[in-house]
């Protein structure tokens, strides 16, 4: 017995080293994570659904941080599509886009670990996977983004969403009244509108009882 539980813990330590390459998570980070998704798929191998947890309850983009957690572009593999379940591997590297950067993290780094916050938002609103949000899409993400801001209120948050609205509009159809329907933006012209924007702290939420500065979880 002895012998196989630690050749099991050798396996798992081994897998948790393999993620680690792949998130950026430590082994610690890693080992906290796993107590909370074991937690949040009643000790199962799999999670089918995020419905019931209480911190999203109120929270206004619930729907799309849910369906984040099965969408296989999170996954940084390449493919397009839905998971029906996740296991702990997919479960991670979604939670991976809300690493902390430390004081080790190299400029090179930091713009790539903002690139890939840029997309995961991007693609929480790209809802049909087709490469583009739409001009109203794009005014609720400056929308959300601006209003977790305690220094803006929501109506200023508005104000600056639609002249971002109209921006990203004339930028790529100078000549259309601003009236005039257009039918989306790409990650490329998102990227270059919210370049201005500081990402760390806004994705530096708490959720599923996971503090994402330290990923510690609130639960034992």
């Amino acid at each position: 017995v002895t012998v196989t539980m630690g050749a099991a813990q050798t396996r798992s330590e081994h897998s948790y080293q393999d993620l680690s390459d792949k998130t950026g998570f430590s082994l610690e980070q890693i080992t906290n994570l796993h107590k909370r998704f074991k937690q949040l798929s009643g000790d199962s191998e799999t999670i089918r659904n995020l419905n019931s947890i209480p911190d999203l309850t109120d929270n206004p983009i619930k729907n799309q941080i849910i369906n984040a957690f099965f969408d296989k572009r999170n996954q940084r593999n390449g493919e397009v599509g839905t998971y029906r379940e996740i296991g702990f591997e997919e479960f991670l590297m979604v939670m991976s886009h809300f690493r902390p950067t430390s004081r080790k993290t190299s400029e090179e780094e930091k713009k790539a670990i903002r690139k890939e916050k840029l997309r995961f938002l991007f693609n929480m609103h790209d809802s049909d996977s087709d490469g583009t949000i739409t001009l109203e899409e794009y005014r609720k993400v400056v929308e959300e983004l601006l209003s977790k801001s305690g220094n803006i209120d929501l109506e200023v948050a508005k104000a600056i969403a639609d002249a971002a609205m109209l921006e990203v509009a004339s930028t790529n159809m100078p000549d259309m009244a601003p009236d005039y329907f257009y039918e989306g933006i790409t990650f490329e012209h998102f990227e270059q509108i919210l370049s201005g924007l500081e990402m760390e702290s806004r994705m530096h939420i708490r959720f599923l009882d996971v503090d994402t500065n330290t990923m510690r979880c609130d639960r034992k």
